[in-house]
């Protein structure tokens, strides 16, 4: 499928395309407080950082966010954070307020249409991610990987699940992980609180239909661990882990 991938600092007009391609994200990881400022500075300060792919028909059917920071910094050392998705784009934001020289780039997110999931377009979106990256002098993209079977296995920790490897080519069993690292991407390691969202259990019950009644772990789809629920004092967290991936462009 010929696609045609612009960001948005060229493409103003597609802000409200954008918001608009529906995505599979569950309702629970739209409410990451983190987010809520995020998405709407890197719209408004990185927006050449912000990319969508349009079909012939002009419609977008790929959207991807990703922002520069100084990882290599002084405090921070080249180290990935293990607050993973959550602290990046702290960093970020921080970065750009104190006049800091970003010298890496990390993915946010790449989300696909529906319709158009299982062929392809992830792997371009983040080739092209890694292309523009390297375009602008930057030599190295990481990403807080969010691996898209892990939800199946919400008590496995993820320190197991990121290694697990197939036997016939070595690749890594995850979906998501495995499009990394044919892309040229190494696992570096697990952000074992990448996203933090706390919230009442009122809250958690509209979010997924749950009564979040009982103290202890709670089973959500698509929720990659357990949230835990402290019902008897009214409120439930959730602390996603995710895997850093470092790519040299």
């Amino acid at each position: 499928m010929d696609v045609e991938i612009v960001s948005i600092a060229e493409r103003p007009d597609l802000v409200g395309a954008l918001w608009g391609m529906p995505n599979l994200w569950p309702e629970f990881m739209r409410q990451d407080p983190v987010s809520d400022l995020g998405y709407a500075w890197m719209l408004a300060e990185a927006p050449e950082y912000v990319s969508v792919a349009l079909d012939g028909d002009g419609r977008v059917v790929a959207r991807s966010f990703s922002v520069p920071f100084a990882l290599h910094a002084e405090g921070r050392g080249g180290v990935l954070p293990t607050r993973g998705w959550d602290q990046v784009l702290m960093w970020a934001m921080e970065d750009r307020r104190d006049g800091r020289t970003p010298d890496t780039v990390s993915a946010i997110e790449i989300s696909v249409a529906r319709d158009l999931l299982g062929r392809g377009m992830s792997g371009r979106m983040l080739t092209a991610m890694r292309d523009r990256a390297k375009e602008r002098g930057f030599a190295e993209v990481v990403a807080p990987v969010r691996p898209n079977g892990k939800h199946l296995e919400p008590h496995t920790p993820m320190a197991e699940y990121a290694l697990r490897t197939r036997p016939e080519d070595g690749l890594p069993q995850d979906p998501w992980l495995r499009v990394h690292v044919r892309a040229g991407g190494v696992v570096d390691s697990v952000a074992t609180a990448s996203m933090t969202i706390s919230e009442s259990v009122e809250r958690w019950r509209e979010w997924t239909g749950l009564p979040f009644d009982t103290d202890g772990p709670v089973e959500v789809p698509f929720a990659l661990t357990p949230v835990r629920c402290e019902a008897s004092h009214g409120y439930a967290v959730y602390v996603e882990p995710n895997v850093w991936v470092r790519h040299r462009v």
